[in-house]
């Protein structure tokens, strides 16, 4: 998670310059002690945890989960900072920066067993929905995942039933995950400050799913759908891949709109489409 602390908050790169938080990479260094110490006390990471780190920046957190983890792996895209970062670390055999694009990670370098990756990450905003759906296919992999995102994503990954925010990023995270929203963050505790509020949101993959659809790919384009058209009752946002006749023999009421049916709804729907796929 990008941070800065006494160690970090003047990085020197290779060419004596002080490393610039880079747009193109959202770059947003967190910089506020308190906040850095909430998020690490959240974490307690032990000695007997894996850790992986998606981009920790200038390494203020890094510093404190390579002291307490047993293990810790870090994914880094800005090639300075992942450089800067390998030779302040270069004497810890716990630690192990890679220069690489999350999105293009294999998490099953890291590990084969289930549920031993604990994930951690201050995720920049552009791309921390693509993150979490590309985690998602390793769930079984992850005990938890802790992240730093915009606030109005962690309302939407924690809404319910009827909710505004209520949508497909809540109703797949929470098909695959308890997830709780710990604290919000303000936009002066970063530089550079983002114009927008902040958020720390942990998600625990459910080790026994409470809810299990028939096919986890066929939920979320269902759920997709739906949501494509949230304004129209689910009768006709669905018309283009499940006829009316089969929704109405469905113990699901097809004159709501999208926000007002559960995710236990939604698997109804997914594997009636499912079972006729098949049949």
């Amino acid at each position: 998670m990008s941070g800065s602390d006494k160690s970090h908050s003047n990085v020197r790169l290779d060419n004596g310059m002080r490393h610039q938080a880079r747009k193109r990479f959202g770059q947003n260094f967190l910089k506020d002690a308190a906040i850095i110490a909430r998020i690490i006390d959240h974490i307690n990471a032990q000695p007997s945890d894996h850790v992986l780190e998606i981009g920790p920046g200038q390494g203020a957190l890094t510093e404190s989960l390579a002291r307490n983890a047993g293990r810790l792996d870090c994914v880094e895209l800005d090639r300075d900072l992942a450089r800067y970062l390998d030779k302040y670390f270069v004497n810890n055999d716990k630690v192990t920066i890679i220069q690489q694009d999350i999105l293009k990670f294999d998490l099953d370098s890291l590990t084969d067993k289930p549920h031993s990756l604990r994930v951690i990450g201050n995720l920049p905003y552009n791309i921390s929905t693509p993150v979490l759906f590309y985690l998602l296919r390793k769930h079984e992999l992850i005990n938890d995942m802790t992240f730093m995102l915009q606030l109005e994503v962690v309302q939407r990954m924690v809404a319910g039933v009827g909710d505004k925010n209520y949508g497909r990023l809540g109703l797949m995270l929470q098909y695959f995950c308890e997830v709780e929203h710990l604290f919000n963050v303000p936009s002066s505790a970063f530089s550079p400050q983002p114009k927008v509020a902040s958020a720390i949101v942990q998600l625990r993959p459910h080790r026994q799913m409470p809810v299990q659809a028939a096919d986890a790919d066929m939920l979320q384009q269902v759920i997709r759908t739906a949501f494509n058209q949230r304004r129209k009752t689910l009768k006709n946002s669905l018309k283009g891949i499940i006829s009316e006749a089969a929704l109405q023999d469905l113990p699901v009421d097809i004159t709501l709109r999208p926000e007002n049916l559960s995710l236990q709804d939604y698997v109804v729907i997914s594997d009636a489409i499912s079972s006729q796929t098949e049949a």
